[in-house]
């Protein structure tokens, strides 16, 4: 069998994947070779996420825009529909017309 830590990719006893372990840079002492392997690895992390959290800020903002097109539309659709207004106008050029008609009739 290998030896632990050979590239034997599960621990023989528990059968699981071995796990890095976490630290706190601020607490313990690190060297400055490994602090620049940590910001690497980061680096790394960050770039291969990057293609996906692209392409959901892609969708998020092509998502928000529509529904802002879409109540935009809608608003001048209805607008558009709106013939109330019209009517009122038409109440009151007809009352304005009974009003002459009453002031210059009899």
């Amino acid at each position: 069998m290998a030896a632990p830590g050979a590239g034997d990719p599960l621990h023989a006893k528990s059968g699981k994947a071995p796990v890095a372990q976490r630290i706190d840079p601020t607490q313990e002492k690190l060297t400055p070779e490994q602090l620049q392997f940590m910001r690497q690895v980061q680096l790394a992390e960050w770039q291969k996420s990057l293609p996906q959290r692209r392409t959901r800020n892609i969708v998020t903002g092509l998502g928000i825009g529509a529904l802002v097109l879409a109540i935009y539309g809608y608003t001048f659709y209805s607008v558009s529909q709106e013939r109330f207004l019209d009517e009122l106008e038409d109440e009151a050029k007809a009352a304005r017309a009974r009003a002459l008609a009453r002031a210059s009739g009899p």
